[in-house]
């Protein structure tokens, strides 16, 4: 078969660009409308897209005056999604920091079921202090800590879906026998973090447990995701970068005992389209006139860890910040800004522009067969097996790239006409459907 790309499409409220409310074309109020999001995952579906993210985190993200700010609960508004569309994945973060194992592998696994086997989990330690505020904590856990947490937490989980199998309902009404006792595995887990006793309340999903998405590049992220990751979100600001994490990834996914074939890498990509390159360019700078700076060094400042203040808009990043190890915080995207800023000798204004689209995903402005090109150069040389497409501004944006993007993709042989009997979003990017851990496989 040939290889395709696997597409997925990032929805964040108005769009991902900070000024994207700002427009004629906007709704402020998208990011609480059910509608919009409807529309987005339907014209997502009409792409062809294999899924769909919504992000979150626990408190509230940047300053109200900034941007959009709140979000609906992504897995009760994917729930909603599941029943306005057919096809596409339904792929929600959720925090191993400020959730528990059983509630959060409860909620998935129900999702899976009444989407039909189409759920995802982006899974995340949440950085960030204001976090960790809302559940008690003074301070955020150490990076290190929090990834230990996460792997027990990915431990438990895939023990309570598989704490039913398969066929654990027997349904035998003439014997009066509902279901079959000696097929429910209780966890029983007791850890440095969690104790689970008791099997889950529902029964195994179509996809035996959602697909397992993971967004840290960090090198405690890169670990986790080569044990558990099934897709990986990255952001990477050249190919050259892209090629060497790409690479990166795969030897340790292999190195742990797993297929390198299972984990696929879909970088960030904000793509402003335009009938002409002068067009998009146009469009670009459309949205980084509309920024507010002071909003920008502030976030900036945030994610540096400097004190409000430090930054002077027509000054570059100061010389001596400190070391991603020093870092507790997110890590891979504190590297990814400083590392970008000193490459191309970036002013804090000029930093602030390039953030405002994709907060460190590459941005990319052309025509449709421009977008195309820097999609198929990355698929091709061993950067990408395929994209999470993250619109600068919506509806607009994602409906550019499924009109005049897709149908180039879909021309050169890179992307998939319809979606097929394949059904699961397992299915959708090329994953077995996971055995039960207490099931010995049978043998021809």
């Amino acid at each position: 078969m040939p290889r395709h790309l696997h597409l997925n499409a990032f929805l964040m409220t108005t769009g991902h660009h900070e000024a994207s409310w700002r427009l004629p074309e906007s709704d402020p109020f998208a990011h609480v409308s059910l509608d919009h999001y409807v529309r987005l995952a339907r014209t997502a579906e009409r792409g062809t897209f294999d899924s769909l993210f919504l992000a979150d985190g626990p408190q509230l993200w940047s300053s109200l005056a900034q941007r959009p700010a709140g979000a609906l609960e992504p897995l009760t508004l994917l729930t909603a999604l599941a029943t306005a569309t057919e096809h596409i994945g339904l792929i929600a973060t959720a925090s191993t920091s400020y959730n528990s194992p059983y509630n959060l592998a409860r909620k998935f696994a129900s999702l899976d079921i009444i989407s039909g086997g189409r759920a995802g989990w982006n899974i995340v330690t949440t950085a960030g202090r204001e976090a960790a505020r809302n559940f008690g904590l003074e301070h955020e856990p150490a990076h290190a800590e929090r990834y230990a947490r996460a792997g027990e937490f990915l431990d438990v989980a895939l023990k309570l879906w598989d704490s039913w199998e398969d066929d654990a309902i027997v349904g035998d009404k003439a014997a009066g026998v509902w279901g079959d006792d000696a097929k429910i595995h209780p966890p029983r887990h007791k850890g440095r973090y969690f104790s689970v006793e008791g099997a889950l309340n529902v029964p195994r999903s179509p996809q035996g447990y959602p697909l397992l998405v993971q967004a840290g590049s960090s090198e405690d992220g890169k670990e986790f995701a080569s044990r558990y990751a099934e897709a990986v979100f990255t952001a990477q600001q050249t190919i050259e970068d892209a090629r060497a994490f790409y690479a990166d990834l795969k030897a340790r996914t292999s190195a742990a005992g797993r297929d390198p074939g299972h984990i696929k890498v879909l970088p960030g990509i904000v793509p402003v389209i335009g009938a002409t390159e002068a067009e998009a360019l146009a469009k670009e700078r459309e949205l980084e006139d509309h920024i507010v700076h002071r909003h920008g060094v502030a976030t900036l400042e945030r994610l540096l860890q400097l004190p409000e203040g430090s930054l002077e808009l027509d000054r570059q990043l100061p010389s001596d910040l400190p070391p991603e190890s020093a870092v507790e915080g997110a890590k891979s995207r504190y590297t990814l800004v400083v590392e970008l800023a000193r490459r191309d000798r970036l002013t804090v204004r000029q930093l602030v522009g390039r953030l405002g689209g994709g907060r460190g995903h590459l941005t990319f402005a052309g025509t449709p067969e421009q977008v195309a090109d820097a999609i198929e150069t990355w698929f091709t040389q061993g950067a990408a097996d395929g994209f999470n497409i993250m619109p600068p501004v919506l509806p607009s944006g994602l409906d550019a790239f499924v009109d005049h993007v897709v149908p180039v993709l879909r021309t050169r042989g890179l992307l998939r006409t319809e979606y097929g009997p394949r059904t699961t979003l397992r299915e959708r990017y090329g994953l077995p459907r996971p055995a039960n851990q207490h099931v010995q496989p049978v043998h021809a």
